[in-house]
């Protein structure tokens, strides 16, 4: 008892030293005067909740042990149960925007963009076990190749969308050679280098993309040719002309909503099918064992690459629909926080569970969202959800259940 009170101590200690520079000072001014006012509320209760955690951790594992059983249990679900749930929540999906304000359609919007890129990064993570810490990049070169093909070359959606993908994967498939011999945190040092480099060079080839003012005026997609505006050029037809209808921005909202759900859906059943595959198959032999893999006469070098490519050729769908709906692509939206974030999804959600990673991607996307007046301690609750799921749950919200063959005793 005498060592966990003296382990909580020091926990405690070093929480308030980490949560005093960030959370705990506010900045205040008095006229031309500007000082530093401790908020001892935040540091304390910081420092109380971890101290508590570490206190109490050992008795509940203890507890635990002499039980045989853990405190609680979340369900692993099996082939009919995710086919279930999956069908749950596409009907769910589908009468979503009829029923809800504008706002809620677009908060659900992004959810999906987040489903692709958590669905991508499963491909690399989850399913071949690659960390990469800079799938941003593929997400910032399939943004800016519709936007840069619209630009300089007046390319509509529809049109750039191949090519968004096509781009990404070929960088995809570039990233893939420097890093085929290596493994674990070297392997992400190199990827979080890719991302930055992509940021970096978006930032200062300005007369190409631009520079940090981005590129402006991305026009939305349009519906077989028809645009979605309330003004269209002379000699045209809008979508709401040739419907009948009055505009409403609504339609567009809505619009905009159901192509999101297209996109994820076709990354779902993509992604889906591809693993159930001999690729897929190899690409779970290369996460548990690659020595195992090569003994089996498969190739690393090219399962590492497909994984890189697929995964990238989905962020990129992501990143094209991400500047038709903004209008409007900046490097400041490609961040290596969005690299974490999309991390964070999948980690959350199990890794190689795509039902987990839906489910983890509405999670991060909408609690945020509904809780806005924690919107400063935002990483802070987000850092300590992780911690606490990674010591509880390292295996995910809902683990995917993995095939087994045993030999009766």
């Amino acid at each position: 008892m005498a060592q966990n009170l003296k382990n909580a101590m020091i926990a405690a200690i070093m929480a308030g030293i980490i949560i005093a520079p960030i959370f705990g000072l506010q900045i205040l001014r008095s006229g031309m005067e500007t000082y530093l006012k401790p908020e001892w509320n935040m540091i304390i209760g910081g420092m109380v909740i971890v101290f508590a955690f570490h206190l109490l951790r050992p008795l509940l594992k203890r507890a635990v042990a002499r039980n045989g059983r853990p405190l609680f249990t979340l369900p692993t679900l099996t082939d009919k149960g995710r086919h279930k749930l999956i069908l749950f929540l596409v009907m769910v999906a589908l009468v979503w925007p009829f029923f809800t304000g504008r706002a809620q359609v677009d908060i659900a919007t992004l959810v999906l963009i987040y489903i692709m890129l958590g669905l991508g990064l499963n491909i690399v993570v989850g399913f071949a076990g690659l960390l990469d810490l800079g799938f941003v990049g593929f997400y910032a070169v399939g943004a800016y190749t519709y936007a840069l093909l619209y630009h300089w070359a007046g390319w509509g959606f529809w049109e750039a969308l191949p090519l968004a993908g096509a781009m990404s994967a070929f960088f995809g498939f570039i990233l893939g050679f420097p890093v085929l011999r290596l493994r674990g945190d070297y392997l992400a040092i190199v990827t979080l280098g890719f991302g930055e480099i992509i940021r970096l060079m978006l930032i200062n080839l300005y007369g190409l993309t631009g520079g940090p003012d981005g590129i402006s005026g991305i026009p939305k997609p349009s519906f077989f040719g028809y645009q979605m505006t309330r003004r269209v050029p002379e000699g045209e037809v809008s979508f709401h002309e040739l419907m009948g209808w009055q505009f409403d921005s609504q339609d567009v909202v809505i619009y905009l909503y159901l192509m999101a759900l297209c996109l994820a859906l076709f990354t779902l059943f993509v992604s889906n099918r591809v693993i159930r595959m001999p690729i897929g198959r190899a690409w779970e032999a290369l996460r548990e064992d690659e020595i195992a893999c090569r003994s089996l006469g498969l190739n690393p070098t090219s399962i590492k690459l497909s994984a890189f490519t697929m995964g990238a050729m989905f962020a990129g769908f992501g990143g094209a629909f991400f500047a038709a709906r903004q209008g409007l692509v900046n490097p400041e939206s490609f961040t290596f926080i969005e690299s974490a974030l999309i991390l964070a999804i999948v980690v959350l959600g199990g890794m190689g569970s795509q039902v987990g990673v839906i489910l983890a991607a509405i999670l991060l996307t909408v609690v945020p969202e509904l809780a806005r007046e924690f919107a400063q301690y935002r990483m802070l609750i987000f850092g300590l959800v992780m911690v606490v799921m990674m010591v509880w749950r390292p295996q995910g919200l809902l683990p995917v259940k993995r095939p087994q063959v045993g030999l009766e005793s």
